[in-house]
């Protein structure tokens, strides 16, 4: 059996937080896989040495879970941080030892990948504010028995990236070969760029946006109040009784209607019923009413309401120009960029990734967009993997062959 073959099949939105086929029965790795792999942990910024955040408030102590993939070189020149997505967590690659989970981007991450573990030492790490091991609504708050609820701090996108570049100090790495992430993940991308240049040698912005629009807004906000129309909400201090369920599995509906494209869903669902007849009652008698219904309760069982809320405000209030034009912005940035969009995502449109290129060329970054021809919609960032592997390796072989010239040229 062939590599190619051997490999786990392609993994959607629908599919994080499902057990893997990465690993067989009796322990051992698939081909491409990076195998079994644990979570570790960064806590910083103990009392009296809180971190100040954008509003203001400030947050401490701040832990932030983490997973790496390959090696750091002895120059520690071959860093990636890849960046997740709104309902990602810091497994990125692998597989868990716990429960066989597949890592959310497995797919483009390990030996011979886009993300090549055998070259590159990948980082991944939940962002602050999540719930998957890093601090957020659900973690104790200092000084008390509760968790914070909604006493957590507004935490920003720049928060967000400034948290993570003290992940990257205490791993001792100076500067990163490259940051690359979808959706949010893509955001964080441009917030490195702009924020911390000089950390970064390139960025791959997947599936984004400079800021969001108000369609995207409008999205995010029917999601928050369903999760607060709740009765089990109780003004986010639900943590002693039941959450908020019904909410949030309704916010997660929404989310997987905007993830797919009209195509996907039609060739994934058509009109098909789940019986032979429909009950003429208020049931799911389609297979995509089933099909929400399933997602947004497996959702429950894996994610936090009040996460949900910060972090779709953080995006929300994002802008990567922080007020300005990007253009000028981003000038002077030495930073290589390489933009991929999709043709059916109409969540973020190609119109938008469109805006950063341009914005880029303007600041006289040398910046690269590819468009794939896909109809997984918003999912194509997580499904498109062929296409991706192919833009990714490339662009990354670049970047490391410049950043060796650059090197020997620095060199007495």
């Amino acid at each position: 059996m062939s590599p190619e073959r051997s490999r786990p099949a392609k993994i959607s939105s629908d599919d994080i937080g499902a057990p893997s086929s990465a690993i067989s029965e009796d322990g051992v790795a698939a081909s491409g896989s990076v195998g079994v792999v644990d979570t570790s942990f960064f806590t910083f910024a103990a009392s009296p040495n809180e971190l100040t955040l954008e509003s203001g408030e400030k947050l401490g102590p701040i832990t932030l879970a983490y997973e790496t993939y390959g090696r750091l070189n002895e120059e520690k020149s071959n860093a990636v941080l890849v960046l997740h997505a709104l309902s990602g967590d810091a497994h990125a690659a692998g597989v868990t030892a716990t429960d066989g989970r597949l890592g959310w981007w497995d797919n483009l991450i390990g030996p011979g990948k886009a993300f090549d573990t055998d070259r590159y030492f990948v980082i991944c790490s939940n962002v602050v504010g999540g719930c998957k091991g890093s601090t957020g609504p659900s973690s104790l708050k200092p000084g008390t028995d509760r968790p914070y609820g909604l006493r957590f701090p507004f935490v920003g996108i720049a928060d967000i990236v400034n948290v993570q570049t003290r992940l990257i100090d205490h791993l001792g790495i100076g500067r990163l070969l490259a940051v690359a992430g979808g959706s949010m993940g893509g955001m964080q991308a441009l917030e490195w760029m702009v924020s911390h240049p000089e950390r970064t040698r390139s960025a791959i912005p997947i599936a984004t946006a400079v800021k969001h629009s108000p369609q995207q807004i409008a999205f995010h906000e029917v999601g928050r109040q369903a999760i607060m129309a709740d009765p089990d909400w109780n003004g986010g201090d639900y943590y002693d009784g039941s959450p908020p369920a019904a909410g949030l599995a309704v916010a997660r509906m929404i989310g997987h209607i905007t993830y797919m494209s009209d195509k996907s869903m039609a060739e994934k669902f058509g009109r098909r019923l789940k019986g032979q007849r429909p009950l003429f009652k208020f049931s799911a008698d389609f297979e995509v009413e089933g099909y929400l219904h399933y997602r947004g309760q497996s959702f429950v069982d894996r994610f936090d309401a009040n996460s949900y809320l910060y972090i779709t405000k953080a995006i929300d209030l994002f802008d990567a120009a922080h007020g300005k034009n990007l253009g000028e912005t981003l000038r002077g940035v030495g930073t290589k960029v390489l933009v991929i969009a999709f043709k059916s995502d109409w969540l973020y449109p190609a119109y938008q990734s469109q805006e950063i290129v341009r914005a880029c060329k303007r600041a006289g970054i040398d910046a690269t967009y590819c468009e794939v021809d896909s109809t997984y919609g918003h999912d194509a960032f997580l499904l498109e993997t062929e296409e991706e592997t192919h833009l990714i390796k490339h662009f990354l072989e670049r970047v490391s062959r410049d950043a060796v010239t650059e090197s020997a040229g620095n060199t007495p």
